[in-house]
């Protein structure tokens, strides 16, 4: 009968590989972590087929197993997703390496709708990397860029100001490069 350490140790487990995954999943992990859930998978058949009297002890592992299985149904659904190449977060990467920088006729002042889509394409890619968006907001992205294409106006002229969105050592970022 496996004692409360010893299901606090395949909780702590657990979660260890479900970072793992995570990390694994955004692209920082070069290998899918497979010792680790087999060693996971192990203590849970080990725990299964003893009895548990104790009934707290038994809802706890009954609730670490739950917690198992969706973490399994939902990594083994990802990995499906990255393999047919419908994966979302690995589409957004390859989209950005295919279109590098297409040249934009676009004057100074930008119009809303370029506004959205780079908003709107930072946050997916700061999603897509793991980065929180709590504090961004379009607002605050207009105030930015605002603040940019002045100082790129004053520094180089007026000439036209793109911003695009990149993704470096595994962070989002805007640039800006002026057209001519």
């Amino acid at each position: 009968m496996p004692t409360d350490e010893e299901l606090e140790i395949l909780s702590r487990k657990l979660m260890a590989l479900k970072l793992s995954y995570e990390q694994y999943f955004l692209g920082s992990r070069p290998r899918e972590p497979m010792m680790e859930a087999e060693e996971v998978r192990k203590l849970v058949v080990v725990y299964a087929n003893q009895a548990i009297k104790n009934t707290a002890m038994r809802f706890k592992f009954n609730s670490i197993v739950s917690r198992y299985q969706a973490f399994k149904r939902q990594w083994t659904d990802t990995l499906r997703k990255i393999e047919n190449g419908t994966y979302s977060r690995h589409q957004f990467k390859s989209k950005l390496h295919e279109h590098p920088a297409e040249p934009s006729p676009e004057p100074v002042t930008r119009p809303p709708q370029h506004r959205k889509e780079v908003y709107a394409a930072l946050v997916e890619a700061r999603q897509a990397c793991g980065q929180g968006v709590d504090g961004l907001t379009p607002a605050k992205l207009n105030e930015i860029l605002d603040r940019q294409e002045r100082e790129l106006s004053q520094r180089y002229g007026d000439s036209q100001v793109r911003f695009k969105v990149v993704v470096e050592n595994g962070k989002a970022k805007l640039t800006a490069s002026r057209g001519s």
